[in-house]
């Protein structure tokens, strides 16, 4: 089923609950969304370390592709029934930021014109660099989000860390915030996230890794599992050149019983490594959003098979 936040109270008691198991060995019509997946398989879910709330594994990010014109109701009818295409598949986390020149606001109105308040996962970001420019970006999330209280919020790309962070662990302390967490996507600059991971009480941190792009399984992601914080995985096509190498190329045999396309064989490598809790790739198309929904489904590649992906890629 897909998920329901928890209220406040319930969240406090699963949260306990965990610590103490740890102890022990412009509205728009519905039919403008309608389900394309009913009655379907729902994908798998990991849980978020800090709490055991199930997370579907495959989100949606909107860095770029909810970046439109509010008032434009066939972008928006378009990107509403990606979010509705998610959701029917079983997944929930919809990353976006107010750095996304206006996704934010795509997001929060299809979210509550649609009714699916329940079922979606929001997380935003804080980037401004001036205390309240910091603050008025974090208040504003809540009303372009229309909702009191955000699953998750993330200083992004490590702007003025320690400060937000502050804010943050208020807020949550409030109800204002359910989860907070750190971000970042450029591979040279993820290593300044290891010391606020070993110094903070995080709940989530968000970075790159891809089939190319292998860095964080030498630091990040070991330390991530260390630590209990749960990691949101960012540019999993390595923004699209993994798609153009494999242009014309069929999915190896061998890999067809677990990926039935290129978008899934990237996605199922990523997944196949225990210490990621939730992708998040971006799209503006329904089907694609189906097919990268469909990676979170079915079996995933051994450690064997991982490395003749790696092999594979490499060699093209």
């Amino acid at each position: 089923m897909p998920r329901t936040p928890l209220s406040r109270r319930s969240f406090s008691a699963l949260s306990a609950a965990s610590v103490a198991a740890a102890a022990l060995p412009a509205a728009l019509p519905l039919s403008a969304f309608a389900s394309s997946h009913e009655g379907g398989e729902k994908m798998m879910t990991r849980p978020i370390p800090k709490s055991g709330e199930p997370l579907p594994v495959i989100g949606l990010g909107t860095s770029s592709s909810f970046i439109v014109d509010r008032s434009d109701q066939a972008a928006m009818a378009q990107r509403g029934e990606v979010i509705q295409t998610l959701l029917d598949h079983g997944g929930s986390l919809i990353d976006t930021a107010p750095s996304y020149r206006g996704s934010e606001g795509v997001v929060g109105d299809l979210v509550k014109n649609m009714g699916v308040g329940e079922q979606a996962f929001l997380a935003t970001k804080v980037r401004n660099d001036d205390e309240q420019g910091g603050l008025n970006e974090l208040n504003e999330s809540f009303d372009l989000l229309h909702t009191d209280s955000i699953d998750l919020i993330q200083v992004h790309n490590l702007v003025d860390t320690d400060r937000k962070l502050g804010t943050m662990r208020e807020w949550r302390q409030d109800g204002r915030y359910r989860y907070i967490g750190i971000t970042h996507w450029r591979p040279g600059a993820q290593d300044a996230l290891i010391p606020v991971m070993e110094a903070e009480d995080l709940d989530f941190v968000q970075f790159q890794y891809n089939i190319e792009e292998r860095s964080a399984e030498t630091g990040l992601l070991p330390l991530a599992a260390e630590r209990g914080i749960a990691t949101l995985i960012n540019v999993p096509f390595g923004r699209g050149r993994l798609f153009e190498q494999t242009e014309g190329k069929e999915v190896p045999e061998w890999a067809q019983e677990f990926a039935a396309s290129w978008g899934q064989f990237y996605l199922k490598f990523i997944l196949s490594h225990p210490a990621v809790t939730c992708i998040i790739p971006a799209t503006s198309k329904p089907h694609h959003m189906a097919d990268n929904a469909g990676a979170g489904m079915g079996r995933l590649p051994d450690a064997k098979e991982r490395q003749r992906m790696i092999e594979y890629v490499e060699s093209i």
